[in-house]
């Protein structure tokens, strides 16, 4: 008869986690080392006892918002390659809620992220509980069934011996490398304090192997025919290059033969940006060289990536091209109509190119004439001064928006120039976390490093507030790399809690603020399609008038971040800019940099068009032109 513990389900859980391990390419790891939690009455006495007091070797962080800590959560395990997780527990009701955003944030974008959130009563007895919500049509839905619609895996444990099962799916789950995603297990509060006597054997020490399945040979050889029938080829490379560490195989594919490569946000830093075929950013927030050479190609060949609207351009920048796909998801696989191969990227790309023989793309200089290309226009924005002489090159609401910011400020950069001067002065590995705004547009376009996962970038959510929290995250992960959040004003203020946390554990961040005093990227949409600006800028409002005509506000952010213990500054000029970067890499506490950047000195266009929704009543002349621009562009587009 097998041995049991007679243990609550709370150290179970414990346990059952300090006991996994992943393996990959002969590589072990140990899949959790700490977690995050906020405590409150719905798991505090439950796993919040045990984590207080049984026995184990998790550490555990005390985040300051529920979503703060999962985004953090996801940032670290996007950092770790997907081979380590931070799981999060937080009480009932609200504290469950907040995590919902971030289930979403990382099953977006394929990262594991587990999530433990407290319940109602499995008994039902005290109901109804304090922040239980009833609901009369069925008494078993609580605010956690939220998270069905934002995870891989859901389950709710009304036993101790659904644990085990539970469990062992959740794991299953998050290293399944076309499946990851979130997992959230709801935990009753009473069944959190249960004992149950469960077999020794499911604490054993457990290691889960994330193999490399290669394509079978059918696709391959319709793959490689697909290829050699094609004269210009241009190769995608998405997150599944970097997840399954492919790059110096997609690399070695494309110097062979000839094929010139671009890159996704989650696929950036996978191959070094200096390599001489890679073209950089694609489709809407992508550059001109990429873009160029994507509207020439006669064959994309997408590697692990989900083909999103922004890396398609809405099916419209290579709409009359074929498709063939490598992928771990015969889902992201099969989309595009595409000639598929789905297994490992890495494993699969090396067997591809023993099929592809000899062959060689037919481009002549074209890559290399549109690399210069873009060189040139780096070179402009990242000179870019604001002065009398500079005029937007995005539309404006106001003519005077820029001297108006400038008089209100006291002075402020071209984001895109301040941008280079990040590049230029910050370590070669130092990691950049972004997510949401009019930066990572700029990011994917400007952006360069030569060294592997050096750019945590959420674009698959586009969650504001996860930058900061992001950063977090990378920094637990590399701790000996210094690591930058990339975040506007916008996203700030949703959230910047984890900052303390940062403090708490005195562990060194750096935030970079881009304060235009507005969400910059949403205003340029309102205009380009001929809407009158609305609650789109920081200003004050004018009388009954709309929030659109008053001064902008003035918000010393770099204050703010004093009074949580940051080292901060405040800069209005490249000069301000660099010295501030160069003293802040002296620190050993966490820094912010408040960058008073201009109003639509921001990247723009490079041939990538989205589909957004446009009134189909116009109002104005310019609505009218944008309304048949997209008519004319879904003329152009891909179907399906």
């Amino acid at each position: 008869m097998e041995k049991t513990f007679r243990i609550t389900v709370g150290e179970a859980i414990v346990r059952f986690l300090d006991a996994q391990y992943v393996s990959m390419d002969g590589k072990e790891n140990k899949l959790v080392e700490g977690v995050f939690t906020i405590f409150g009455h719905g798991c505090v006495l439950g796993v919040g006892e045990a984590l207080s007091m049984a026995k184990h070797s998790l550490k555990v962080f005390q985040g300051k918002n529920e979503q703060g800590m999962a985004q953090a959560a996801t940032a670290y395990a996007k950092q770790n390659n997907r081979r380590k997780i931070m799981p999060c527990f937080s009480s009932i009701g609200p504290g469950a809620a907040n995590m919902v955003t971030a289930a979403g944030t990382a099953t977006a974008n394929n990262i594991p992220l587990l999530l433990f959130a407290g319940d109602a009563f499995a008994t039902r007895q005290p109901d109804p509980v304090l922040q239980q919500i009833e609901h009369q049509y069925d008494p078993s839905v609580t605010t956690n069934d939220a998270f069905r619609a934002v995870t891989r895996y859901f389950d709710r444990i009304s036993r101790p011996e659904m644990l085990m099962p539970s469990l062992r799916n959740a794991i299953r789950v998050l290293l399944d490398p076309a499946h990851t995603g979130a997992v959230a297990i709801a935990l009753p509060q009473d069944v959190q304090g249960e004992v149950y006597d469960f077999p020794t054997s499911f604490f054993d020490k457990k290691v889960t192997a994330i193999v490399r399945p290669v394509a079978p040979k059918e696709q391959l050889d319709q793959v490689a025919a697909a290829i050699k029938a094609s004269k210009r080829p241009l190769l995608i490379v998405g997150g599944g290059v970097r997840y399954s560490e492919a790059g110096d195989a997609v690399a070695a594919l494309c110097e062979k033969h000839a094929i010139p490569f671009c890159e996704t946000q989650a696929g950036k830093t996978a191959i070094p940006s200096s390599h001489a075929l890679n073209l950089g950013g694609l489709g809407v927030t992508g550059n001109s060289a990429a873009n160029d050479i994507a509207a020439i190609s006669d064959l994309i060949i997408g590697v692990g990536t989900r083909f999103t609207d922004f890396t398609t351009a809405s099916k419209s920048l290579f709409a009359g091209a074929k498709i063939v796909t490598i992928n771990a998801s015969d889902f992201h696989a099969s989309k595009l109509d595409a000639i598929k191969a789905v297994g490992d990227a890495r494993a699969t790309i090396e067997a591809l190119d023993g099929v592809l023989g000899d062959y060689k793309a037919a481009y002549k200089d074209e890559p290399k004439q549109a690399k210069a290309r873009w060189a040139a226009e780096y070179d402009r924005l990242a000179n870019i001064e604001i002065d009398g002489n500079y005029k937007p090159e995005i539309d404006s609401h106001m003519p005077r928006v820029v001297e108006d910011f400038v008089k209100v400020h006291g002075g402020a950069m071209a984001q895109t120039a301040a941008i280079a001067v990040i590049r230029e002065l910050i370590d070669d590995d130092a990691i950049i976390v972004g997510s949401a705004g009019s930066l990572p547009g700029d990011l994917q376009r400007m952006w360069t490093s030569d060294v592997r996962d050096s750019y945590n970038m959420e674009y698959g959510y586009s969650c504001m507030g996860y930058e900061i929290a992001g950063c977090l995250g990378s920094k637990l992960a590399c701790p000996d790399r210094e690591c930058y959040a990339m975040c506007g004003d916008g996203s700030y203020l949703m959230m910047h809690t984890e900052m303390v946390t940062a403090v708490q554990e005195r562990v060194k961040i750096n935030v970079l603020l881009f304060d235009n005093a507005s969400f910059g990227c949403i205003n340029n949409l309102q205009m380009e399609q001929g809407v009158d600006s609305l609650c789109t800028e920081l200003r004050y409002r004018d009388g009954n008038k709309p929030i659109r005509s008053g001064d902008f506000l003035n918000i010393d952010f770099a204050m703010s971040a004093r009074a949580y213990g940051f080292k901060a500054y405040t800069v209005h000029s490249a000069e301000e800019l660099r010295a501030a970067l160069i003293d802040a890499k002296k620190q050993e506490v966490s820094t912010l940099i408040d960058i008073k950047v201009a109003p639509k000195s921001m990247t723009h266009g490079y041939g990538g068009w989205w589909h957004v929704g446009v009134s189909q009543a116009p109002r104005c002349e310019k609505q009218k032109k944008a309304l048949q621009n997209k008519k004319d562009m879904l003329a152009k587009a891909r179907k399906y």
